[in-house]
């Protein structure tokens, strides 16, 4: 298929792209990806799945270049995506990474507090679009808790039911959600969305940037709380946060909120001790809410 790719650069960029080589980029769990090289080296990032995912390549091609838009954070750019067969791709540009010389995450936290600020007309987004490989429902609202409700939280909740996994006081902290806003009111602000370590590298000059989002216009508390669940962010990455963007004190709490709908997903996606950690959540959180 990778010859179809090729053929679909040249048409989108308008050059002659001949494949000279393709190599595989470990990594991902999701996708299948590679380094594509043309006789005269251009290089380009592909990566590929079943047919049927190619609406959410779209939907990442959008984010990406709405993100590139708001010149904050910086992503690779999006170049084309298609169907090759029972395949569909996509294409971005490929940027070469080296190792963080101390910088690179401070700056990293200012430019994701400037994307931040900058409001947006409503919670949800333009389409739906892929949390991993699970589908993530963005329709447009002005209500955050109804919206984080609805389409984050009892979505992964029906879809751990249908895998036979029940929790206890889901409905008592569905019924709570409002307690942990009392004083917080979350302006919608474009997310990446999927934001932990592993979807942030440096470039060989040592500026930063991320790439594999799962975008939509939600409460920016929703990002921070995820980059503290795997860890692979330092101190500096939070205080450049901070100095262009501070956080509400209630963050704390609500960190652990946001990043159950993460801890149902995985549960969804992978099984295992994410629902045991799912559980423990749910308990932390019906005991501090009144």
């Amino acid at each position: 298929m990778w010859e179809d790719v090729a053929t679909a650069i040249a048409k989108k960029t308008q050059t002659s792209f001949v494949l000279h080589s393709e190599s595989n980029i470990a990594g991902g769990c999701i996708n299948e990806a590679r380094r594509l090289e043309s006789t005269t080296g251009e290089v380009y990032f592909a990566k590929a799945n079943s047919a049927g995912f190619l609406r959410l390549f779209e939907a990442e091609a959008k984010a990406l270049t709405e993100i590139a838009s708001t010149r904050t954070v910086r992503v690779p750019d999006p170049v084309c995506h298609g169907i090759s067969g029972d395949r569909s791709f996509l294409v971005m540009e490929f940027l070469e990474t080296s190792r963080d010389g101390g910088s690179a995450q401070r700056k990293l936290g200012q430019d994701l507090a400037r994307l931040h600020r900058m409001e947006q007309p409503h919670f949800g987004w333009k389409i739906d679009n892929a949390i991993g490989a699970t589908n993530q429902p963005n329709p447009a609202s002005d209500d955050w808790i109804e919206f984080y409700r609805e389409h984050r939280l009892i979505h992964q909740f029906e879809l751990a039911q249908k895998k036979g996994q029940f929790f206890q006081g889901i409905e008592l902290l569905l019924e709570r959600l409002p307690n942990f806003f009392s004083e917080y009111k979350p302006i919608p602000s474009l997310l990446h969305g999927d934001l932990w370590g592993g979807n942030f590298a440096c470039d060989t000059e040592g500026q930063p940037y991320v790439f594999d989002p799962a975008s939509y216009y939600g409460d920016r508390e929703a990002d921070i709380a995820f980059t503290y669940m795997f860890g692979g962010f330092s101190t500096e990455f939070y205080k450049g946060y901070e100095e262009i963007f501070p956080l509400d004190p209630g963050f704390e709490i609500r960190k652990n909120l946001y990043n159950l709908y993460h801890e149902l997903n995985h549960y969804n996606l992978f099984g295992g001790e994410y629902a045991r950690s799912a559980q423990s959540s749910i308990n932390h959180l019906l005991a501090y809410s009144p």
